[in-house]
């Protein structure tokens, strides 16, 4: 009777297997293809001018619904089963993300309900609504918008889904730093602007692939540092949330682009509402762009450390244009 045989050897199952890599963005922008165009990048010579660099900006901005985060929604819903869009999607948001998920879910077909904080901009809880989407206010911030939407989600049997943490989102918004590397593939750096964080991360993962010669700096306003400062602790922290920056008023980190940045982010920033302001007049003087106040914060970085991207050729990332009736009253202000 032959010996028996040792069973083969197999490898060991890998510890903490990434929630998302390179290829789940490259498989993003075959899936975004038919619904999303590339946005433009330009550099205007005013700006260059001012800021003491060549400065490339991402426009964001022009997408159906003025801000980078439809990327993100219309991935989730392609890479959803048609039972899984039945059960319909809940989120929480201060505007962008709501509009993505609500955009999305139109398109395929799948119901969707929003919270917002209760002191939402009535222009994009108009704006969700229009997409077919219910909206819910409720609670003075997101930390009680997000308790709401769990509440909402588990009532109703609906899938909720965290801006911050749901992978699919995160290689969506991945897709524009595809773009802007196949566009620029010399650049010295990309400034992006961080609420929960998934844009920097994604274009770190991006950016590690294509283009590791070209450094990632997070920003964040100086009045919500969640995000920065779980980033400089090494875990995830709360934060007051004081800033009258919409697509920045997150108080707490996000795991899933903590890990990522700490990984792949070669700095942080922060810069105050009151920079973040000036660089919104200044995109609409110099850049010919309306630009929220998340949409103008890479471009404050830059404008505040002037003499460190002096002679750069760098990216910021104009991630959203869905300004406020008082920020663009405010673009008149010295």
């Amino acid at each position: 009777m032959p010996p028996a045989l040792d069973p083969p050897a197999l490898d060991p199952p890998a510890l903490n297997p990434p929630a998302l890599d390179f290829a789940d963005v490259v498989a993003a922008r075959k899936l975004l293809a038919e619904h999303l165009p590339a946005t433009p990048m330009w550099s205007y010579p005013a700006l260059n001018e001012l800021a003491g660099a060549t400065v490339h900006v991402k426009h964001e901005n022009v997408q159906p619904i003025g801000a980078f985060k439809v990327r993100g929604g219309l991935t989730l819903l392609a890479t959803m089963s048609p039972e899984q869009r039945s059960r319909g999607l809940a989120t929480y948001s201060t505007g962008n993300h709501a509009q993505s998920l609500a955009y999305a879910c139109s398109v395929f077909g799948a119901r969707c309900a929003v919270v917002m904080p209760a002191a939402a901009n009535e222009q994009k809880v108009r704006a969700v609504r229009a997409l077919g989407a219910t909206v819910v206010l409720h609670g003075a911030d997101m930390a009680g918008a997000q308790a709401h939407a769990e509440e909402l989600a588990a009532t109703e049997g609906m899938q909720l889904v965290s801006p911050g943490d749901t992978p699919a989102l995160m290689a969506g918004v991945g897709t524009a730093y595809l773009e802007i590397f196949a566009t620029q593939p010399d650049l010295d750096a990309v400034i992006v602007p961080v609420g929960s964080g998934t844009g920097a991360a994604a274009a770190g993962l991006v950016a590690a692939t294509v283009a590791p010669h070209c450094r990632v700096i997070a920003v964040q306003s100086s009045a919500a540092p969640a995000a920065h400062d779980s980033w400089r602790t090494g875990g995830c922290v709360q934060r007051p949330n004081r800033t009258v920056i919409e697509g920045l008023a997150t108080g707490r980190g996000f795991e899933l682009p903590q890990q990522l940045m700490r990984e792949h982010v070669a700095d942080f920033r922060l810069v105050s509402d009151a920079q973040i302001a000036h660089a919104q007049r200044v995109m609409a003087t110099h850049a010919h762009t309306l630009a929220e106040g998340a949409g103008a914060t890479a471009l404050a970085a830059v404008l505040a450390d002037p003499g460190g991207f002096a002679g750069q050729r760098v990216a910021v990332v104009c991630t959203g244009g869905n300004a406020s009736d008082g920020e663009i009253a405010g673009l008149a202000g010295g």
